[in-house]
């Protein structure tokens, strides 16, 4: 049968210490031999979906059209359902548990096309326990759809609008004028991407080129900048990332680190006043809040 997708990405927070990854490459194998499997990354945080479907949203424009199998899955073997959602008319997959995973990168997409709960035991492994969904079924249900098996031939169809949305904070202006954001994530440099577009960054301070960053204890003032090095040694910057937000940076060095900054740190962006506008020159030290806490 010919393939119907040649390449699968495949993200997991499963890491590299343990068997996991490399037994669900061997699955996919054994049923799609010859495809390409890009492992897109290994490493998020045990069980934290928020920031996988983040990025698996940044990813998602520049992954080769195929099958996405997505498995951070705190639920496993719980009620959450296994789903395979289709997007661009069956441009691509994705594969993964119904928990707000993938619902940032259907999005991305321009929503699903069609979805099924993966409930075809026909497509799966026989197992001794539920507790291994990426091997026993997601990695089945990716690699069959590689080989040309339909999507509807996995499982009972779903409508795309019951699936479990992504829960994305979103930025807002308060009533002191604030620009209220929140981190989304530190990437290794220490960079830090805020959920703030540039064009909300223009219509908070027009042309000026600095805007003051407030957190819990303390501020500080940022230079608005093209690239990292623009910034300055010492300084701290605003430059539009790779995928189009706002990232706090430092030039070769972490602005995260300086700063104390995490994902779902609460930043406020606000005009620069004189105060704060002296307390850059004279290099003022200050507390940086904790994370703000999820329920």
């Amino acid at each position: 049968m010919p393939l119907r997708y040649d390449t699968l990405t495949f993200l997991s927070d499963y890491g590299r210490v343990d068997e996991f990854v490399g037994v669900v490459h061997s699955v996919v194998r054994a049923i799609s031999p010859g495809i390409a499997v890009v492992d897109l990354t290994h490493d998020i945080a045990p069980h934290d979906t928020r920031a996988a479907g983040l990025l698996l949203a940044r990813s998602v424009q520049y992954l080769c059209p195929g099958v996405v199998l997505a498995v951070v899955d705190p639920g496993v073997g719980g009620g959450r359902r296994g789903v395979a959602v289709e997007v661009g008319d069956g441009a691509s997959v994705l594969v993964g548990p119904d928990n707000g995973l993938l619902a940032p990168a259907v999005a991305m997409c321009g929503g699903a096309t069609r979805a099924v709960e993966l409930d075809n035991a026909d497509y799966q492994l026989d197992s001794p326990g539920p507790t291994f969904a990426g091997r026993d079924v997601f990695a089945p249900a990716a690699a069959y759809l590689c080989t040309g098996v339909a999507l509807t031939d996995l499982g009972t169809e779903v409508d795309p609008a019951g699936l479990l949305p992504g829960v994305l904070p979103v930025s807002h202006v308060d009533d002191n004028g604030d620009l209220v954001a929140e981190v989304l994530w530190v990437d290794r440099f220490g960079n830090a991407q805020l959920n703030v577009d540039p064009v909300e960054v223009d219509a908070l301070v027009g042309d000026d080129e600095s805007v003051e960053l407030a957190f819990a204890g303390g501020t500080r003032v940022a230079s608005r900048s093209i690239t990292y090095e623009a910034v300055g040694a010492g300084a701290v910057g605003l430059v539009v990332d790779s995928y189009g937000l706002v990232s706090v940076v430092a030039d070769r060095g972490s602005a995260a680190g300086d700063l104390g900054l995490a994902a779902g740190t609460e930043v406020r962006l606000r005009v620069v006043d004189d105060e704060a506008a002296n307390g850059r020159a004279a290099g003022v030290s200050v507390n940086i809040g904790e994370p703000r806490r999820r329920p």
